[in-house]
């Protein structure tokens, strides 16, 4: 198969710094380097944000929890780059209610004094201004939340976006930017000059064909794949990461239909849950599981799905069962690893990110969250300049605009393009058969998919519908039953016979069900102690 996107690469470059891992710290530290006058390059092993960056709970916060832990310069930092994302991307970046509903004065009392806090320390990047809500007027909002014993709520404002979509965003502005960004680019080892990393070998997933690249230093910001990374360099290697599964269950938003988000302060076992609306349906989670084990599909547990069905049920009017989830996935956070550390559990594991010097011309970054990216990305280079004494210019991030970025919406589901809705929407006129649906249920169509194609780096149906088009996440059936149309599109511009588009269904479909529920899976049946 040939690639649809395969840049022209000089031969023999030297590149001043190559980046491995395409998620949301990767594609970062791309664009502040290159906006910095680097020659930078990015490799990713899949599609871009194929692992945790497109599995998030897709909110832009400082972390209400993360306060009341006591991390307060996480939390003040991670306020003001919320605030920077909603300017830099306010195509994909909301501002959004949530409502904590209350059952005891207690409760209203804390709430309120620690979100008070939380607004306090946004400063000059605040979303609005915490309140009480009576019992009356949170009901008002929400009307499908339990009104027995309650006693008001709580309303905040945070930030909700679409992760994957800011991520394509993100790795068009590092390419117009002037740096190569290559997927499905995978690294099989690096290149050593005596203790010193110089390079990195890769395999093109799809061709097969393998490449060499030069780099002064190499930043490995592979996520939960950091430890494979430093045990290519040193076998016995420490590993930095302790994963944490989050799944998320999707239902239909006739179970809370409301413009605001809900925010359950403290489950059963400590933890908060949301539920928020995203894409018009309801997206509930997550979940917190210590594991051993890390892949680019992890798969949901039974006893996640139950916990949340379980605290989702004690708080709606009506109850959510297995029957209702139209798709269930997991993510895998890259918890920054304490020295020592010997319980499951991951409330003591540092959500703050750890950079470090793993080897001369070597450096990691992992841990973290989506919404501090860009800070992290600016720490990474200051250090990659000094360790590999780069000439760079000052970090331009923190005003520039991403691809997109526009203040205009009509709610229009094309919208979420931002300034490329026109383009889209000039394809339509162009050829009116693109504006044909991809499903009755859905407004999604043809013409997103070959903009996807020839703008959005996608290469697969996976690539189309899983994180251009979300719909995978959304409703993993309907997801199975667009498909072949997708296929279609992407055979005739890769000019591919049919049996790829057929072997590309078949892929699709297979990757699909791990996304329906089904409580007979065996991979579901228990919680196995990690």
């Amino acid at each position: 198969m040939n690639r649809l996107h395969n840049p022209i690469i000089e031969e023999n470059a030297n590149w001043d710094i190559i980046i491995i891992g395409g998620g949301a710290t990767g594609l970062g530290t791309a664009l502040d380097a290159t906006t910095r006058g680097l020659k930078t390059l990015l490799v990713e092993q899949s599609d871009f944000a194929k692992g945790t960056s497109s599995r998030s709970t897709k909110l832009v916060h400082g972390g209400v929890r993360y306060l009341a832990q006591g991390d307060i310069g996480l939390v003040k930092h991670a306020l003001e780059e919320r605030g920077l994302l909603q300017k830099n991307a306010a195509h994909l970046v909301d501002k959004e209610a949530f409502i904590i509903p209350c059952y005891s004065w207690f409760s209203i009392i804390k709430y309120l004094s620690g979100l008070t806090i939380y607004d306090w320390l946004s400063g000059k990047y605040s979303f609005g201004k915490s309140e009480y809500l009576s019992k009356r007027e949170t009901l008002s909002l929400m009307p499908e939340i339990k009104a027995k014993g309650l006693k008001g709520g709580i309303k905040y404002f945070d930030g909700k976006f679409d992760d994957a979509r800011l991520a394509i965003n993100i790795a068009q502005t590092a390419i117009e930017n002037g740096a190569t960004l290559l997927n499905y680019t995978k690294v099989i080892s690096l290149q050593k000059n005596g203790e010193s990393i110089t390079g990195i070998e890769t395999e093109d997933t799809l061709t097969g064909k393998r490449n060499n690249f030069k780099g002064k230093v190499i930043i490995n910001a592979t996520g939960v794949f950091v430890d494979d990374i430093l045990k290519m360099n040193n076998p016995n290697s420490k590993n930095m990461v302790r994963p944490s599964q989050g799944i998320h269950i999707v239902l239909d938003k006739s179970f809370l239909n409301t413009d605001s988000a809900l925010m359950i302060p403290k489950t059963s076992d400590g933890r908060v849950l949301f539920a928020v609306p995203w894409h018009k349906h309801l997206l509930v989670g997550t979940t917190d599981t210590p594991i051993n084990e890390h892949s680019l599909e992890p798969k949901a547990l039974r006893a996640e799905v139950d916990f949340i069905l379980a605290t989702a049920a004690s708080y709606f009017n009506r109850k959510p069962l297995e029957s209702d989830i139209l798709s269930v996935f997991s993510g895998l956070r890259p918890l920054a690893a304490p020295s020592n550390n010997d319980g499951n559990s991951t409330k003591e594991i540092s959500r703050d990110h750890k950079l470090l010097i793993s080897a001369k011309g070597l450096i990691t970054i992992t841990g973290g969250k989506w919404t501090t990216y860009r800070r992290m990305a600016e720490e990474t280079v200051n250090l990659a300049i000094t360790h590999a004494n780069l000439k760079a210019s000052d970090c331009k991030t923190r005003t520039l605009k991403i691809h997109g970025c526009n203040n205009f919406s009509d709610s229009n589901f094309l919208d979420i393009y931002g300034t490329d809705k026109s383009a889209i929407e000039e394809l339509m006129a162009k050829n009116p058969e693109l504006s044909e649906k991809l499903h009755p249920d859905f407004p999604y169509n043809k013409a997103e998919v070959v903009w996807a194609i020839e703008n959005e780096m996608a290469e697969t149906v996976e690539d189309v519908l899983s994180r251009r088009l979300r719909v995978l996440f959304i409703d993993a059936k309907a997801a199975m039953e667009m498909a072949p149309k997708v296929a279609s599109i992407l055979a005739k511009a890769l000019q591919a016979n049919a049996d790829w588009e057929h072997n590309q269904i078949e892929i699709f479909n297979n990757l699909a069900q791990g996304y329906i529920y089904n409580n007979d899976k065996k991979a579901q049946s228990v919680l196995t102690e990690q």
